[in-house]
């Protein structure tokens, strides 16, 4: 099993900068599936982006591609999502989520553990 902590939200300007971080716990770490989804007041929870054991297969939501970058650190047990050229409908909190998987997720459904979650603000 594995523990998530998110950090690194906040309040940002459209345009602005922003990277998350995702604090993991246990021994496994490194073979487990990572991802990080989304949810805004009102809507269903959104996959963001999701990145394989070693990193090679990061697949994003078309909404973010090109702005946002996931990336993991095996030895920290430390996984990233740097924001850039926010924009108002990034607002939303964000998860990070683990899954004991050999294929990259992109379904909610599908991960069995999940952070509290930190709140991003754009504002315009």
């Amino acid at each position: 099993q594995v523990q998530l902590v998110e950090s690194g939200g906040g309040l940002v300007q459209a345009g602005g900068s922003l990277r998350l971080s995702c604090a993991a716990s246990g021994r496994t770490f490194s073979r487990y599936i990572m991802g990080w989804f989304r949810q805004a007041p009102g809507k269903e929870r959104q996959f963001v982006a999701a990145i394989s054991w070693g990193g090679g297969n990061t697949p994003y939501a078309d909404s973010v591609k090109g702005r946002f970058t996931i990336s993991r650190d095996n030895v920290r047990k430390m996984v990233y999502l740097q924001m850039n050229s926010l924009k108002p409908e990034d607002t939303a909190v964000y998860y990070c989520a683990a899954d004991y998987s050999t294929v990259v997720l992109t379904s909610d459904e599908s991960y069995d553990y999940w952070g509290q979650g930190t709140q991003v603000t754009v504002s315009s």
